[in-house]
């Protein structure tokens, strides 16, 4: 059931006065937190590599690794939403040392994730980033976040093999464009043909990642590199894909059945608040992720102004009472209601489907 108002109106115009001089990024932050974690990520991964395997140092130098490359890589949904035409220094220096080796340049995310922003997008079969799943078999959510244990793989058949094979087969072009080429958690979406708005030479992006795996893979053959290094990677990889599965699953509520078109402040309640605290929920939730309905709320905030934003709407609006009703304590929290509201649904269509057999089967008998 889609979150009600209870005849509420969500004062707008007033929250956005109060956040209205946090709209600006900070290219010294943004600069300096990916620098950091890009480069604790590789330095942790690179001394992963040379201890022995499955070694106690080995295996908390790759848990620093992960959680350092899972920040830097969701700078991708910064990306998605800096002003058109900015940042285009630190868009290339993040594809070259994070998006490409990662097998996710930012045209995977560009464009794609701005329509689930558009009001008559979100939460419809044309938003790629959202399944019902409050309405659907608890079930589902387990296969969505189990799926990111084979994701790696996918992404390397993508760019090592779909990539060389769509330059001489132009069918397969057209297909990987709108079937493998979107960061999306909808397994059916299609991508629309004009799905860009600042990666307009993605191209390159896409031949940058195909010539990156292809160089690991021979350096590996020859050995150059260890196969440990593909494992490795392998690992921390689908670490990173499940963590962020359980994030996406605490984003939103994900009501809406998708022939719905919801109204903003539907929207705005459907989306999740988790802001935790700095040590543990930025590490699930990073580059200001825990702070998501006030994202959709203001799509445009930098990530560094989420945290005040959120201080100044739940303490400065005059009726928080919408603002509060997105509020989680915790990962535990969100997940928890999503699955007990998927448990509660799927349950209550069964008893009305064996109820509607029963009375079907009376009224036959007479």
């Amino acid at each position: 059931m889609i979150e009600t108002t209870n005849g509420r109106e969500f004062p707008l115009r007033e929250a956005h006065e109060l956040v209205r001089d946090l709209m600006t990024p900070n290219p010294w932050i943004y600069w300096g937190d990916f620098l950091f974690h890009i480069s604790l990520g590789w330095i942790s991964f690179i001394a992963a590599v040379s201890m022995p395997p499955f070694s106690t140092w080995q295996i908390v130098v790759a848990i620093i690794a992960t959680f350092a490359f899972y920040r830097a890589a969701i700078f991708v949904h910064e990306l998605a939403h800096l002003k058109k035409g900015t940042f285009g220094l630190f868009r290339l220096v993040w594809n070259t040392i994070c998006g490409i080796p990662l097998l996710v340049p930012s045209f995977t995310y560009d464009g794609v994730h701005n329509d689930h922003h558009k009001r008559d997008v979100y939460g419809t079969s044309k938003d790629g980033e959202y399944i019902p799943f409050a309405t659907q078999k608890p079930v589902a959510m387990v296969g969505y976040v189990m799926l990111s244990f084979i994701l790696p793989f996918f992404f390397i058949v993508r760019f090592l093999i779909l990539t060389p094979l769509s330059y001489v087969i132009p069918p397969l072009r057209k297909f990987i464009w709108e079937r493998a080429s979107s960061l999306t958690i909808d397994m059916s979406y299609k991508r629309a043909q004009n799905a860009i708005r600042n990666d307009t030479h993605w191209r390159l992006q896409e031949f940058a990642a195909f010539v990156f795996v292809t160089t690991a893979f021979i350096c590996i053959a020859l050995g150059v590199l260890t196969y440990k290094a593909l494992v490795l990677w392998y690992v921390i990889a689908m670490f990173i894909f499940f963590v962020n599965a359980l994030r996406t699953l605490s984003a939103h509520a994900y009501r809406n059945p998708g022939d719905h078109q919801m109204e903003f402040t539907e929207q705005f309640l459907d989306s999740i608040n988790v802001p935790g605290n700095l040590f543990i929920t930025a590490l699930w939730a990073p580059v200001g992720l825990r702070y998501h309905a006030t994202h959709h709320l203001f799509m445009s905030l930098p990530y560094h102004n989420l945290g005040k934003a959120q201080r100044r709407l739940v303490n400065g609006l005059s009726d928080n009472t919408l603002y509060l009703k997105t509020m989680r304590t915790g990962m535990w929290d969100a997940l928890r209601r999503i699955w007990g509201e998927a448990s509660a649904a799927t349950s209550g269509r069964e008893v009305s489907s064996i109820s509607g057999a029963t009375l079907n089967d009376t009224v036959g008998r007479r």
